[in-house]
């Protein structure tokens, strides 16, 4: 076809926050498919903190992205073109389709998803990675049960919130950690938290003293640093802590801070345990049935924060670790 592909692609490993001139904005022809492949109009992109980590030559969960190579993420679009049996043109689907405006796929490697269930920015968000990992880090690493207390970091954000959602579903108690008076409101009014500590008008300790008197049961992170051990100062016996994300880390210029409090682990015979959602693959189906039953049934509230204009993707990343997004960040790439 004639159209041309927008894309991004990494110029240099960024020090810090990346900045315009780790990016190559370019255009290139939209190519053709072979056998087994499909051809991908990108509708959405997911913006996500570990698209910082991917951007670091260390060693990793998966292998860094190469400079001149298209910027590693997660997608949704509609298929234009497809050489595979399975997957019809006019599908909606959700994989690793990179930052540009079309993607070749293997057709086997990419996810229909049914936009009559729910919009498609969805399927990135609550019903795509985002839930798969709220729902396996927190049931089955944290296991919580009826009436223990749950603590999230990063409330207000995408794994976050809906991590607070799903404990209250098992019966035990979600307290949320968010920054600012207007997400700590979100939290708790829209996303049913039973508390959200604000912890840029609060210290951390007193907030969980005053809202985890028993201690913490459960303590699912994505924040790292500072809160990471002020939870830890405050876990109760057999708890379970969950090491999903660290973005007060990503843009670090030197060591990553580890935890001071790891005693606290000792002292309380607690665990820490870290994961990423791609250990569950064989159980991906599993999720997404509870999920959408949930999401169909009103029990999750999903929220995407849209941010529209495919050139704008440098800088719509930044606000993920600016603290400028509420729930699931997503950029808008075409109609």
């Amino acid at each position: 076809m004639d159209a041309v592909n927008h894309q991004f692609k990494l110029a240099a490993r960024p020090v810090g926050l990346p900045k315009p001139s780790d990016w190559e904005h370019t255009e290139a022809p939209v190519p053709e498919i072979g056998d087994g492949e499909v051809l991908v109009k990108v509708l959405y992109l997911s913006l996500d903190p570990a698209m910082r980590g991917w951007m670091n030559d260390t060693r990793s969960y998966i292998p860094p992205v190469g400079i001149g190579e298209v910027m590693r993420a997660l997608g949704a679009g509609e298929v234009i073109a497809s050489k595979h049996p399975d997957v019809a043109v006019g599908d909606h689907v959700t994989g690793l389709l990179g930052v540009q405006e079309y993607a070749v796929a293997n057709g086997a490697a990419v996810m229909k998803v049914d936009t009559a269930v729910a919009p498609l920015s969805v399927y990135l968000g609550t019903l795509g990675m985002t839930g798969m990992t709220a729902y396996f880090g927190l049931l089955d690493i944290g296991r919580p049960q009826e009436g223990e207390t749950v603590v999230v970091s990063g409330a207000a954000g995408a794994v976050g919130g809906i991590v607070g959602q799903i404990a209250k579903l098992k019966g035990a108690r979600a307290v949320g950690i968010a920054g600012g008076a207007e997400k700590c409101a979100y939290v708790v009014q829209e996303l049913g938290f039973d508390a959200c500590i604000d912890y840029k008008a609060q210290g951390l300790d007193v907030g969980l003293g005053e809202h985890c008197p028993k201690g913490i049961d459960v303590y699912f992170d994505n924040v790292g640093g500072e809160i990471l051990d002020a939870a830890l100062a405050r876990l109760a016996r057999h708890a379970r802590v969950i090491i999903c994300g660290a973005i007060s880390q990503y843009n670090a210029t030197e060591a990553v801070r580890g935890p001071s409090n790891y005693l606290s682990l000792l002292v309380n015979h607690a665990s820490m345990t870290g994961f990423v959602v791609s250990d569950y693959g064989a159980r991906l189906g599993e999720a997404a049935q509870e999920m959408g039953a949930w999401y169909a049934a009103g029990k999750l509230v999903s929220r995407e924060d849209v941010a529209a204009g495919f050139e704008s993707f440098p800088e719509t990343l930044l606000r993920l670790f600016r603290g400028q997004n509420t729930g699931k960040l997503v950029l808008k790439v075409g109609d």
